[in-house]
């Protein structure tokens, strides 16, 4: 029982430590935040992280691993609730994801502010986690009725780089998750359905005039 009581106290230790220290990296940045200001905002000694952690490198790889469930399992969940249609699903999930940005969630800000080229020694193991979570609108592009010639890794890279940087223009009370992701998706569907229409007129041209031409000779 005292083993099962000690686990139990590390446990949520180390769910404190997270908490903390994804609210730190959010208001001060990775590199302004030392050890100690964790230590010293979690009540611990410095050297006590230490026995869950063995670096800050560490620490943050961790925070981001919780952020990405933490946004994978709520796109999941919107994902349940709707239909098979492409689009729907692909809106379904953008509101999701912006709902976590927009949200009160520190972990979600440390997952779209770290760039992992700045954590050398976690750079392989955060980029492998970023793409897990991607994969999800891979998917949901790949599903979708387009234009041939559309470059689909792009418009996903667009679609999530726009996403990510609605934090830094939102203003809460002039919209919601769910009206920017329907703008979102509805701009972005008027688009390419202008270009496939604009495709299909060229494409009709053309054979008109191949066809007056033929008939001329």
């Amino acid at each position: 029982m005292t083993a099962v009581v000690a686990k139990a106290r590390s446990n949520n230790r180390r769910e404190l430590i997270l908490d903390v220290s994804a609210e730190l990296f959010v208001e001060n940045g990775f590199a302004n935040t030392s050890t100690r200001d964790i230590a010293k905002a979690t009540g611990m000694l410095p050297g006590s992280l230490y026995y869950h952690f063995a670096s800050k490198d560490e620490l943050l790889v961790a925070v981001f691993e919780e952020g990405v469930k933490r946004i994978s399992q709520s796109v999941d969940a919107a994902l349940e609730t709707v239909g098979p249609d492409p689009w729907e699903r692909l809106q379904a999930a953008c509101e999701a994801h912006l709902a976590m940005l927009l949200g009160a969630s520190s972990y979600a800000h440390v997952v779209i502010r770290t760039l992992p080229s700045d954590i050398r020694d976690a750079e392989k193991t955060l980029v492998g986690l970023r793409h897990q979570y991607e994969m999800r609108f891979t998917r949901l592009c790949d599903a979708l009725p387009l234009p041939p010639q559309t470059d689909r890794s792009v418009l996903r890279l667009m679609l999530i780089g726009a996403m990510n940087h609605t934090p830094v223009w939102y203003r809460e009370g002039r919209d919601t998750p769910a009206g920017l992701a329907r703008k979102f998706i509805n701009n972005l569907r008027m688009q390419l359905t202008d270009v496939e229409v604009g495709a299909t007129a060229r494409a009709d041209t053309q054979n008109d005039a191949n066809f007056e031409e033929n008939k001329n000779e």
